[in-house]
């Protein structure tokens, strides 16, 4: 087999100014919205925090009923000139005394405004800076930025937030990965699914990370700062909220957020913070996170209710009933005190229906099937489960409409055949007996609930023990053993994890992936027993499970990253597809895309047998596409006799806390492709490379010209431990280079892709030639990824 696979390098011939602009850029980030959701029916404006977000120009969003559109981009304000800070001081003295003797009127408050208490002294007028040969004065012009919108028009709580915002820039510690930010105006359809969408920025290098944007049924209001307790105390208070609200806000650095509302006697209030749903992990911030916390206060300022959690998420949810109409005020803030931009949150309050619990946890491929529930605020006790064949095996599903509508709550449908485990079976002697294989609905009842399954096999038997419960939002922790007919314990486990090094593979958005797993090859035949506990010693009726027992059913699930690819027409962009391997598959998985446009292909679209991980590329058609498109990747494996055809679940690749890394979901693959294309060339040689163990494979480039050649450097991207380039040489028609395999590092058979990226230097011109010329490494873009093998000399 040859490697016809057609690439396009940047032509070095091109212009030193289309070349060297593109050094040192930046792919566009977006590090939070505010708000970062809104209301169906409503248009409103959001703003877009991030990194390279300038000449931002389009905006999508995934799913139908959202349209958005660029309005402004703003650049990173590091500071205010003396003179601008003059001029603010000037002009928000002026809006303070205008808002001031507006509420005078109507005698809300007295008519001489406190100038110590609303900041201190404001100067009355600026330094007038004069023009050379005139005594008019020239007008000070203020940053662009998104305080300074609009500023005599602001509320008197809004101008006080400005000053505090901007005439302490001094004292804040500068932010790059959030300095940038783009306002967007978001309109939103009346009948638009509620839910989470995912919006990205499109800019001029590219397609921006997804960010999470909700799209909700409760009415929405921004928070009003300043709203700290016991700050400003002579501001008129403002009215309480009506129920039921959704407040979108901020914790800036020493925040605490505080709104009031009005409650009735007997209202069954559950008040939900997002706050880590909106953005998963941050990089660098300990524990990882905007650690939400809730506190709610009577009227007479006595706390009644506290969270800072729900279970094993981070995000709180209070639930309570209100035992006396009046006014109460809701606390919001960081569990330690931190604060910044990207910290967000949507906090609603309100009477709607929560589910706590749900039994069972799923149901059989084809066999709908009504559960029971139980919670907050529901009309129903039941809750019917959609189980029409589906890709997806993990489901979710609310009930109501409208403000009526409940949390979603998750559940598996299976092929296998489920029965429902039966009390009392907490020991050997009431085991309850199934027959293999088998899934088993059931649940920890209470505190230190043992349930207990009795099974017959062979000697040499292989059985596999699976507990799904942490995974459908179960707060289970599970403990699995598994005995013998004499209680000896064969096999057991606690929590089971896939890792990568830091990388958390299989973990979406859990940091503690309670779920347990055991396998295990049997001694004799005879009677054995499963003991499934909690390791807490905790239970109640939301510790639900779905246990599979029975011999290995070999599986495997994918994920791809990133979700977002920025590609120049006719090149290549790298790509990495991670590979969950279940009940130890081992075999190949050859990898495609799924009704793609036409000239789009997979690269090096093998992952080898035993692998986990396969980098690859994408190459995208030589024209550049007007607006980015979705596609969809799959991968597929003979197992058992039959080919399995499994989905790549897009992903990002999430630090959290300056050192673990997450594979978290996204809704969408998208690509966008960009650009000129430049000149053609091709990969010729055998596909996979064969690299001798200890030796060299010569790998050739053909080039349609050979002009420049000679100026491009090849090197490898994170290649394996052992492999290496070398002797990279212009020929006519094209290049040459070698691959070298270390055979101490490299075992033979060794299977993977390597990722080459070509180089050129470009130096940049001094126009007034009082300086050497600036040469600088600037890159070309990747090759078509390349599979390779070692073998033996």
């Amino acid at each position: 087999m040859t490697m016809a696979q057609r690439v396009v390098l940047v032509a070095v011939t091109l212009c030193v100014a289309e070349v060297s602009g593109q050094v040192g850029q930046r792919e566009p980030r977006i590090g939070y919205l505010v708000p970062g959701g809104g209301q169906q029916g409503t248009v409103s404006r959001i703003l877009v925090g991030g990194q390279s977000l300038r000449g931002a120009k389009d905006v999508y969003v995934s799913g139908q009923g959202v349209h958005a559109s660029v309005v402004h981009y703003y650049r990173p304000l590091r500071n205010l000139e003396p003179e601008q800070r003059e001029e603010l001081a000037r002009r928000m003295r002026a809006a303070i005394a205008k808002r001031w003797a507006e509420l005078a009127e109507q005698g809300r408050v007295d008519p001489t405004p406190p100038w110590r208490e609303l900041g201190g002294r404001l100067p009355g007028r600026a330094k007038a800076a004069k023009k050379d040969d005139s005594s008019e004065e020239e007008v000070v012009k203020l940053p662009d930025h998104p305080l300074l919108d609009n500023l005599e028009d602001k509320s008197l709580r809004e101008l006080l937030h400005v000053r505090r915002e901007l005439l302490n820039l001094r004292k804040r510690q500068p932010n790059a990965q959030i300095a940038e930010s783009v306002l967007v105006e978001v309109a939103i359809d009346a009948d638009a699914a509620p839910g989470d969408r995912e919006l990205r920025l499109g800019t001029r290098t590219g397609l921006t990370n997804p960010m999470v944007f909700q799209v909700g049924t409760l009415p929405e209001c921004r928070e009003q700062e300043p709203n700290e307790p016991n700050t400003y105390g002579f501001l008129p208070e403002e009215p309480p909220a009506a129920l039921p609200i959704l407040v979108n806000g901020q914790i800036l650095p020493g925040d605490i957020d505080r709104f009031r509302f009005r409650a009735q006697s007997g209202q069954q209030l559950v008040i939900e913070a997002h706050a880590r749903r909106l953005i998963p992990f941050l990089a660098d911030a300990v524990p990882g996170w905007f650690q939400a916390t809730l506190a709610l206060y009577d009227a007479e300022g006595n706390q009644v209710a506290f969270a800072d959690d729900y279970r094993f998420d981070p995000d709180p949810i209070l639930f309570y009933e209100i035992p006396k109409a009046g006014e109460y005020e809701l606390e919001i803030r960081d569990s330690i005190y931190r604060g910044r931009e990207d910290f967000v949150y949507r906090l609603s309050v309100a009477e709607r229906p929560f589910i706590t619990s749900m039994f069972p946890l799923g149901s059989n491929t084809g066999t709908s099937r009504y559960a029971a529930i139980d919670g907050w605020n529901l009309a129903t006790k039941r809750l019917l489960l959609d189980a029409e064949p589906d890709d997806d095996g993990v489901r979710q599903k609310a009930f109501g409409r409208g403000k009526r509508t409940s949390n979603p709550v998750t559940y598996a449908v299976d092929e296998l055949q489920a029965r429902t485990e039966t009390e009392d079976n907490n020991t050997a002697a009431d085991a309850q007996r199934i027959t293999l294989p088998q899934i088993l609905n059931g649940r920890i009842a209470q505190p230190g609930d043992v349930d207990t399954f009795q099974f017959k096999a062979k000697a040499g038997d292989e059985i596999v023990a699976e507990v799904v419960a942490r995974r459908l939002n179960s707060p289970l922790d599970s403990l699995l053993r598994l005995n013998d007919s004499t209680g000896n314990v064969l096999a057991w486990n606690d929590d089971c994890e896939h890792k990568d090094g830091f990388l958390h593979t299989d973990m979406g958005l859990i940091t503690h992936h309670a779920d347990s797993y055991l396998r295990a090859k049997l001694p004799a035949d005879g009677s054995y027993y499963v003991q499934l506990t909690d390791t807490q010693g905790h239970g109640g009726a939301a510790y639900g499970y779905r246990l599979r027992v029975g011999p290995p059913q070999p599986d495997f699930a994918l994920r791809v990253t990133p979700s977002s690819i920025n590609v120049p027409a006719g090149r290549a962009a790298p790509i990495c597809v991670y590979v969950l391997r279940k009940d130890e598959f081992a075999g190949e998985i050859e990898l495609a895309l799924v009704d793609a446009p036409r000239g789009f292909t997979l690269d090096g679209a093998r992952v080898p047998a035993g692998k986990d991980r396969i980098r690859l590329t994408l190459t995208a058609p030589q024209t550049r596409l007007s607006a980015p498109v979705s596609l969809k990747l799959v991968g597929r494996a003979r197992i058992g006799g039959k080919v399995l055809t499994r989905p790549a679940m897009p992903a990002e690749n999430m630090m959290q806390a300056f050192l673990y890394r997450h594979l978290t979901p996204s809704q969408e693959l998208m690509v966008a492709v960009l650009g000129r294309n430049g000149q053609p060339v091709e990969l010729d040689g055998d596909d996979p490379v064969r690299i001798p163990a200890g030796g060299t494979a010569q790998v050739r480039i053909k080039a349609a010209r050979s002009s420049g050649l000679q100026k491009i450097e090849l090197e490898l991207k994170d290649p394996p431990a052992g492999i290496s380039l070398q002797n990279v040489t212009a020929i006519p028609g094209g290049l040459t280079f070698q691959l070298l395999a270390d055979g101490a590092l490299v075992p033979v058979g060794f299977a993977d892709n390597l990722i080459v990226e070509a180089f050129t230097e470009v130096a940049r011109e001094d126009k007034d030639q009082k300086k050497a010329k600036q040469v600088r490494r600037v890159s070309l873009g990747v090759l078509p990824a390349i599979p390779f093998e070692i073998v033996r000399k």
